[in-house]
């Protein structure tokens, strides 16, 4: 695991990038050697798997090779795309949104990364709150003085974590944080070192399945006025449900919330790339086994929450995005309404994908 100090570095270099203006950075040289970097998260999560079915389809679907990349996910992959650092990856519709507009995360506080664009949605991420018999928690505000690992540093499931027990009113300083990737939180528990984890992807989620397999565990509801409280605070959430069955030893349906899974590049990458990309996994979606349920061209675009890269437009068209403090925009920045005409890739209400 990268450790907490070289994850600030790099979420530092997020809203740096972000202000330098990325967009049209050359990246990994594609006219040479055809391999595009794609970064996903930790491997006990949905994004590597996933990225790794995708890399397959991609590879044998077109010229390109797809590498990818182990990372501590969301906010991690902002940074790496703001820097040049990947041409694609999986992050979660809210940080993008926090990212591009400059809002919502300390990392991004006006800092905006404009250069960041939209490909497409993929799926819900669930969030999951994990936790042990003997600890006494059964409801969020349980968590009050527990010991919880809330994600990796930075990740999209930190800010998740903290936003659901803000929005539960449990501050920061009310618990001990503990922050570490899914597969080492599921050894936490595990060696009974924390009390409970947050852990963010589309069910089932392989860290969490080995875990019940061999140590009970129970997941805490997400329901009644807490989750109202939730959906009230964050956009960006909606109701779900871990049905029962999904894990060993939890038989019944389980209430939450969730965000959506997206897929997100730079501005700058060549829109041929994109184009031949998107649709070589939107045309194949047969050859993937993780979350086919869900995964559509004709749902590309639900939640879709920054400007979408015109390569993934020619394929999806244009969705119209809100944003503060500007009107609305085309993807290539053309002034639709109120404000000033921007170029491609800043805030506004634009008709774009991520």
């Amino acid at each position: 695991m990268v450790g907490n100090s070289n994850r600030r570095e790099v979420l530092k270099a997020t809203g740096a990038a972000g202000l330098a203006g990325l967009v049209g950075f050359s990246g990994t040289g594609l006219a040479q050697d055809q391999r595009l970097s794609w970064h996903a998260g930790g491997t006990g999560g949905t994004y590597f798997p996933l990225s790794n079915e995708i890399k397959t389809v991609v590879d044998g679907n077109t010229d390109f090779t797809l590498q990818v990349q182990s990372t501590g996910a969301s906010v991690e992959n902002v940074g790496s795309l703001a820097q040049g650092d990947a041409d694609f990856a999986l992050i979660q519709n809210d940080v993008a949104y926090f990212a591009y507009t400059g809002t919502g995360i300390e990392a991004f506080e006006d800092n905006a990364v404009e250069s960041l664009r939209g490909v497409a949605t993929l799926y819900p991420e669930t969030i999951h709150v994990v936790t042990r018999p003997g600890t006494d928690i059964e409801t969020l505000s349980d968590l009050e003085g527990a010991t919880i690992n809330t994600g990796d540093l930075g990740s999209g499931t930190q800010v998740n974590a903290l936003q659901i027990l803000q929005a539960a009113g449990i501050e920061q300083g009310d618990f001990e944080e503990q922050n570490a990737g899914f597969s080492q939180a599921a050894d936490q528990l595990r060696d009974g070192d924390i009390d409970a984890a947050f852990v963010v992807g589309g069910w089932p989620l392989g860290a969490i399945e080995e875990l019940a397999t061999t140590t009970d565990v129970t997941i805490v509801e997400i329901a009644g006025d807490a989750r109202q409280s939730i959906l009230d605070a964050q956009p960006w959430f909606a109701e779900d449900t871990i049905p029962g069955g999904t894990y060993s030893g939890i038989d019944e349906d389980v209430p939450t919330v969730s965000v959506q899974a997206m897929i997100a590049t730079r501005a700058g990458l060549d829109a041929d790339t994109v184009e031949t990309v998107t649709s070589a996994i939107f045309d194949n979606v047969g050859e993937l086994t993780i979350k086919t349920d869900f995964i559509s061209a004709d749902s590309a675009l639900d939640g879709m929450s920054i400007p979408l890269h015109e390569g993934a437009e020619r394929i999806f068209g244009e969705v119209e995005i809100e944003t503060p403090g500007a009107g609305t925009t085309t993807a290539a920045g053309t002034e639709t309404g109120t404000g000033n005409e921007t170029d491609a890739g800043a805030a506004g209400t634009t008709t774009a994908d991520d």
